[in-house]
């Protein structure tokens, strides 16, 4: 578990439910990572942007500038997002859920409003075929049917964080 005590001036601590499930201050409850859920959400449309994931620190920083911030697990650090490819996330609202062990960003996307690392909109371009095929994997289909952005020219040869 992460040591959170650096950010106590700003994170309350968890002191009853109903304090946390009523109360006025944010105590966040981290996981066994130190991380946050953070369900990320166009603030016009409501579309679901991407999920991310916020430790103590990224959460203060998001607080403080207005920008998001999330905890990469990929790179095992903290991504200020549009840093590098201008599709910066301006957090209009944000909310957390009612025992505060997750947040929901509400935000307005920067340059051409992409907020998905392979160019689409949102990292949710997909949709599950439901019921289970015979002997086949299940399907995808594509809900968004074109890019917003080449990859590969804002991102240049940047590590892609995805993982096999």
């Amino acid at each position: 578990m992460a040591d959170n005590s650096r950010w106590s001036p700003w994170l309350a601590i968890r002191a009853t439910v109903a304090q946390v499930e009523e109360g006025g201050v944010l105590a966040p409850k981290f996981d066994q990572r130190g991380l946050l859920p953070a369900v990320v959400t166009d603030a016009t449309s409501g579309e679901v942007l991407m999920l991310g994931y916020m430790n103590a620190e990224a959460l203060i920083r998001s607080i403080d500038t207005g920008e998001a911030h999330y905890w990469s697990r990929t790179r095992q650090r903290i991504w200020h997002k549009g840093a590098s490819s201008g599709q910066v996330h301006k957090i209009v609202e944000m909310r957390i859920d009612d025992d505060q062990d997750s947040v929901w960003p509400r935000v307005a996307v920067g340059g051409i409003g992409g907020s998905c690392h392979v160019g689409y909109r949102s990292c949710f371009y997909r949709s599950v075929d439901l019921g289970l095929p015979a002997d086949r994997p299940v399907s995808l289909r594509f809900q968004e049917q074109q890019k917003l952005f080449d990859p590969s020219d804002v991102y240049g040869d940047a590590d892609n964080p995805t993982i096999l």
